[in-house]
């Protein structure tokens, strides 16, 4: 069966197309070419040829050759991050993966099929040949029924399955990723052997089981992606603190597990495309809740101070598997204050803004997400009930800049220098009363105009400068009321 193939971009071709005019052999390989049979657009570009890495490097003056399993760089003149570089890789054969890691030796050879051969899954083991050998543009080269298996949305390993997650264990983490990504089941025996050989995820560097473990929970059936970790005994290895949540009963006011909770809001936090550390804080909002369950006087399960050893499990974990220090600051961030008091008929303005100061402006709508995704992960019917979407309209007016004498570009002393009066009530109406002038015209805002006018504001009689400066403050407080009206009607609140 042949597959219609998508048109290849022309300045990845161009690469293929360069190999073969200089008399070599040019196949494009492993996920591109899935990708390519399942019309999806390929997340990056590899190539593999009989020509040797010299070879290829003599043909490509861009390009880069940093390690010894042949793989050359093709650096691409554009700003599509997917077209920037093209690996070629010469065909190749393997010896043993004393560290489950890397082949400790490698033989490159001019057989395209014992390239293939060496290939995880049947789905990344086809090869597209430029051009084809009966005259077609394209000729998909599927020596493992890759094709099939896309069909009956399948992850079988290329031969036998002990033998290649003995080779490399990551294969183990890729195979769970793969089926996140693509919605795919993993073939019984691959299953299996899966389960037998995790153990060796303890000898893969944790930088790598980051990547993949990134991608799972960014795919999007990350939920499923996380389900089917623990089933194959692989997340234990990666994030064990998770599984500690499995069948752990919580108080009255959730229908689900400590497990089941935080998957469904994760599961939420992924149907609203957020990002990695709303998905990750969803996801780990609650695991400490095991570690910190109590039976209370009043007949229910407690977990006082889970949101707080919460934080301290989740930036253990995020270092551990690599994350960054400022994106493990900001998920355990995130968990530390995911329980924050919402109750908007008892919660003060200075709170929220403590609150507002404690995630930083820049985080506290994530923070927000987070809770969301914690309400719907217990079941909860409305997306954004009244008490929450008051709480966005008080962090919105707590984080509004206030309208003040401050913005002037004159303050008290320079006017007690100007006009050579004593500190008292006259600074502050004067003050005012410009400041009304300046909510009506922001151009007046310039040092001249001020100084200009506070002096014809000193000449006044005392009662007539009281009364301006009353009417100046009556405006202030009228302007402000109706921004925080229109705040709270954004919000359809009141």
């Amino acid at each position: 069966m042949r597959e219609k193939i998508k048109k290849i971009p022309p300045i990845v071709k161009n690469v293929a197309d360069t190999l073969i005019k200089a008399g070599f052999e040019a196949y494009f390989v492993g996920g591109c070419v899935r990708s390519l049979v399942l019309h999806m657009k390929p997340k990056d570009w590899d190539i593999t040829t009989n020509a040797k890495p010299e070879e290829i490097q003599k043909l490509f003056p861009h390009s880069v050759y940093e390690n010894k399993y042949g793989t050359v760089g093709v650096i691409n003149d554009t700003d599509d991050e997917t077209l920037r570089v093209v690996e070629i890789t010469p065909y190749r054969l393997e010896s043993s993966y004393t560290d489950k890691r890397r082949p400790d030796s490698i033989q490159f050879t001019s057989n395209i099929e014992h390239d293939l051969k060496r290939r995880d899954f049947t789905i990344n083991a086809m090869a597209l040949a430029i051009p084809g050998k009966n005259g077609e543009e394209y000729e998909l080269i599927d020596l493992f029924d890759g094709q099939k298996d896309i069909e009956k949305k399948i992850i079988k390993s290329v031969g036998d399955s002990d033998n290649r997650f003995d080779e490399d264990a990551l294969r183990i983490l890729r195979a769970t990723r793969l089926a996140s990504e693509l919605g795919f089941e993993i073939e019984l025996e691959t299953k299996k052997s899966i389960k037998k050989h995790a153990i060796h995820l303890k000898k893969i560097a944790q930088e790598r089981i980051h990547d993949e473990f990134v991608k799972i929970i960014m795919s999007d059936r990350a939920k499923e992606g996380v389900e089917l970790m623990h089933e194959l005994e692989i997340l234990k290895y990666v994030l064990p603190e998770l599984e500690e949540g499995i069948d752990i009963e919580q108080n009255k006011a959730h229908s689900f597990t400590v497990w089941e909770h935080n998957l469904k809001s994760l599961e939420y936090a992924v149907s609203k495309k957020w990002s990695l550390e709303i998905r990750l804080s969803a996801l780990l909002h609650d695991v400490a809740k095991p570690a910190t369950r109590k039976w209370g006087e009043k007949g229910d399960w407690t977990f006082y101070g889970h949101d707080v050893v919460g934080a301290k499990m989740t930036a253990k974990a995020l270092t551990r598997l690599k994350f960054s220090k400022k994106q493990t600051d900001l998920i355990a961030k995130l968990v530390r204050y995911h329980l924050f008091f919402s109750d908007t008929e008892v919660v003060t303005l200075s709170a929220v803004r403590r609150l507002v100061r404690n995630v930083s402006p820049e985080n506290v709508w994530d923070l927000m997400n987070v809770r969301f995704c914690d309400r719907i992960g217990m079941g909860r019917p409305k997306e954004s009930p009244y008490r929450l979407r008051k709480y966005e309209a008080m962090i919105e007016e707590a984080m509004r800049a206030p309208l003040s004498v401050t913005a002037l570009k004159i303050d008290g002393n320079r006017l007690m220098q100007l006009i050579k009066i004593q500190p008292g009530p006259k600074i502050g109406q004067i003050l005012n009363i410009l400041f009304e002038e300046v909510l009506d015209e922001p151009e007046k805002n310039t040092q001249e105009y001020l100084e200009k006018t506070a002096v014809e504001l000193n000449s006044l009689p005392e009662k007539e400068l009281e009364n301006l400066a009353k009417q100046a403050k009556n405006k202030k407080e009228s302007t402000e009321e109706a921004e925080i009206n229109e705040i709270r009607k954004k919000w359809f609140v009141k």
